[in-house]
Order: structure tokens, then sequence, then C-alpha cells
């Protein structure tokens, strides 16, 4: 029988005790204002904020003198990652924001839905949706995009709002779990410390057979429709999207790969949008930070109480707890351990409703559970940002359903069992993890 390796820390449930408060409020305030009907009820009161009380208690119930606590949470605040993640959530921000002012985004739509034959309307939302997700890295952004073209379909045709908006929903969550630039992707490679395409090559394996299933279903439940009417588009304005897109295979670093999409975007904006200037490209640039500020000063905030938290044994001890729960089972140690990380993010994302969120907040436990069992990194990081998208895209008091159901007056809970590659995705990733494939070399 394989036996745990002596802890480097002595374990202490009590280190866990921060991040059971920083959920409690976040997730309390979000039941909270369910019961009283206020609008994005889990995102009104502010991740950061929410963080504050759990950092000063961890400071406070530290091993030793104060000065000494604040320097492990400035420590592992600054950690190279976490500054890399900073950087990177910030230009995929200003990146998104300029390309949506310059008319990107509607191009691209526009564009899809010219080639869109009329009794294919929900495979093509789906794979429209899918397409902008990966280019412009974000499912809301994409869901605000898409959904009010989709549900207009709907009511010109005889496709039933849930499944048009449930197309589009399910094309943002695999856009979003692929994208290199997406903010998840980010998180998971970066707390895992792998390379981008890496991830992608162990990911594709398993969204990919999804998406192709989830076309499948919406070919048998498709409906006729009469030929869908377009507006015009701009070629040009789609090349930063395909840029980056083709950039991010390369082995230039991705902070260069989207300043050159940032800069690519502002030359084809001036040059294809007169009414544009510097300025408005400037203030649009800026907006994509204060965008991405939010989730950046989360990570930061989450990586000094997670330096904490371990330094005191906490991680030590939640690792001690999953080895315990997953060797009873004859399933291997590598299959245990991504049994392991899965449920890690799985639980974090129930209760944060977030899965940038919860990617973060998990990232240093899987990152030693993956060590502990012998998880390739590629594997783990492909694992977390799969099941994190698969919660984000069924929860109904998440943002993205949130808006979707806001814009086509429906219910989240209607429309969680049209999510069709949610479900298809979360089947394909435990058969992934059964029977160990992809094969990495």
């Amino acid at each position: 029988m394989t036996t745990l390796p002596q802890a480097k820390v002595q374990a202490s449930a009590l280190a866990l005790l921060p991040l059971i408060v920083f959920l409690a409020i976040f997730l309390g305030s979000g039941i909270y204002h369910t019961i009283i009907g206020t609008e994005f009820a889990f995102y009104q009161v502010k991740a950061p904020i929410a963080a504050l009380p759990a950092i000063i208690l961890a400071i406070l119930l530290y091993k030793g003198k104060i000065n000494s606590a604040i320097e492990a949470f400035l420590n592992g605040a600054s950690h190279p990652n976490l500054i890399l993640m900073f950087m990177v959530f910030m230009l995929a921000g200003a990146f998104a924001s300029v390309t949506s002012s310059i008319g990107s985004v509607d191009s691209t739509v526009q564009f899809g839905l010219s080639i869109i034959p009329p009794t294919f309307v929900l495979p093509m939302l789906f794979v429209i949706s899918a397409f902008i997700a990966t280019a412009m890295g974000t499912s809301m952004g994409t869901i605000a995009a898409c959904a009010p073209i989709a549900f207009g379909f709907s009511q010109a045709t005889a496709i039933q709002p849930i499944y048009a908006i449930g197309a589009v929903v399910s094309g943002a969550m695999f856009g979003d779990n692929l994208s290199m630039i997406s903010d998840t992707t980010i998180a998971a490679t970066r707390s895992l410390n792998v390379e981008l395409r890496d991830k992608f090559r162990v990911n594709i394996w398993i969204a990919l057979p999804a998406a192709i299933i989830t076309i499948m279903i919406y070919f048998l439940t498709s409906h006729q429709s009469q030929l869908i009417e377009y507006k015009s588009y701009n070629l040009w304005l789609i090349v930063p999207y395909l840029a980056v897109f083709f950039l991010a295979f390369t082995r230039l670093h991705v902070l260069a790969v989207l300043t050159i999409g940032i800069i690519l975007s502002v030359l084809i904006g001036l040059v294809a949008k007169p009414e544009l200037d510097l300025l408005k490209l400037n203030n649009a640039i800026y907006d994509g930070f204060m965008g991405m500020f939010e989730v950046a000063l989360l990570s930061m905030f989450l990586g000094g109480l997670s330096a904490i938290m371990q330094k005191e044994g906490g991680l030590e001890w939640l690792i001690q707890r999953i080895y315990s729960a997953t060797r009873r089972f004859n399933i291997g140690r590598q299959r245990a351990g991504e049994i392991g990380i899965s449920f890690l993010v799985i639980f974090s994302n129930l209760f944060v409703a977030n899965n940038t969120v919860a990617i973060i907040l998990s990232g240093d436990m899987a990152r030693e559970v993956a060590k502990e069992y012998g998880v390739d990194p590629k594997r783990a990081a492909a694992f977390m940002d799969i099941f994190s998208c698969v919660i984000q895209g069924i929860i109904p008091y998440g943002a993205q359903l949130l808006l979707a159901c806001s814009i086509a007056k429906l219910s989240p809970m209607e429309l969680i069992s049209s999510i069709y590659y949610c479900w298809v995705l979360a089947i394909f990733a435990v058969l992934a993890i059964a029977f160990r494939f992809p094969k990495l070399k």
C-alpha cells in the first residue's frame, strides 16, 4: 500500500478557517440577496472586500509575530506567477474592450449570421458563440453580444427561447474553456505553472468531442426557420481576433501576443472607424484595465492568503483528507489525484459562483495535490478549467445564466437543462479521468 510522505509542515485544520470565513461572507451575501430578490445576487458583495476579513483573521491566527504574518502574506501576493497573472488579466481586458469599441464583436457576429443556413440556426448559434468566446476570451462578453440576436431568432421562428439561448451559453462556455486569453485559462495555467499551449493540447481532446456531440444534438433538434437577415460587416475588424488566436499557438510570450493584439486593434480601428481617435481608444483600453481590476486584485489577495494557510499547514491538512478519501478506492494514485483536483474546483465554484475565482482559490491546493499524486500539471490545469466551466455554465446564480436570462426573460432554473455542452463536457471529462486520455508524451 502506498504511504503518505512525511509532511513538511504540521497539518492544521484551523489554518483553513480564514478561507471558510471568506466563503461564508461571499456565499451568505449571495443567499441573502437571492432571498430578497436582488438581481445578480452573488455579485452584490465584491469578492476582494469579502477577502479582507479572511486576511485579517489569517494574520491573527498566524503562529508568530504579526510582522512575520504580513511578510508571509506579501510574499504570497507578490509571487512571480501572480504578477504575471495580474499583467495578463489587464492586457486581456484591454484587448476585449478595444476590439469591442471598434466594432469587432458586431462584425464577427454579423459575418457568422451571413453564412448560417436557415435550417441550421441552433448549431450555428453554438459555433458562432464558440468562435467569439474563443477569440474574446470571455463568456460574458459573448453572451452579451449573441444572446439578444438568439432571442430575436426565437421571436421570428418556431425555435423556443431556451434552446436558442442555451446554444449561445453552451458556445460561450466552450470558448471560455479553450481560449488562450480567457481568464480561466490564464489562472489555471499560472496556478499549475504550465504553458498555455500545453494545457490547450490536453483540453482540446476532451472539449472538442464534447462540442461535436453538442452540435449533433442541435442538428437533431433543429427547427425549420426563415432566412436570417444580417447587417453589413467589415472583415478587417475580425483580423485582431484571428491574429491573437493564431499567435497564441506560437512560442511568443502571452504578454507579447496580447500587446500585438491591442496595437493591431488600435491601428485597424483608426483606419476603419474615422469617428474614433486615439483619445477614445485610450479610454477603451483603460476601461478594459478597470474591468479586470477586481479579479486581478482578488488573485493577489487570495495568493497572499494561500501563502499563510500553506505555511500554517492548512493546505497540507486538506491534501491529507483528499488522500485519505481517495486511497480507499482502487483507482490508482493519478486518477485519485485528478478526482481530488476536480472536486476542489467544483466545490470552490459552487461557493463563489465565479469560475476564475474558483480556480484562483483552489490553485495552490491543486498544485500540491498534483505533486503528491504524480498528476501531470498539464492535465491538472485542463481539469481545473474544464470543471470550473462546467459548474459555472449550469449554476442558476452564476453571472452567465443571470445575464442570458435577463436578456431573454427566462428563469435560470428553466435554462439549465438546455446548456447541453456543459453536461456533455462533464461526461467526457469523467471519461478522460477514468480511461486516462489523452495520453501525454
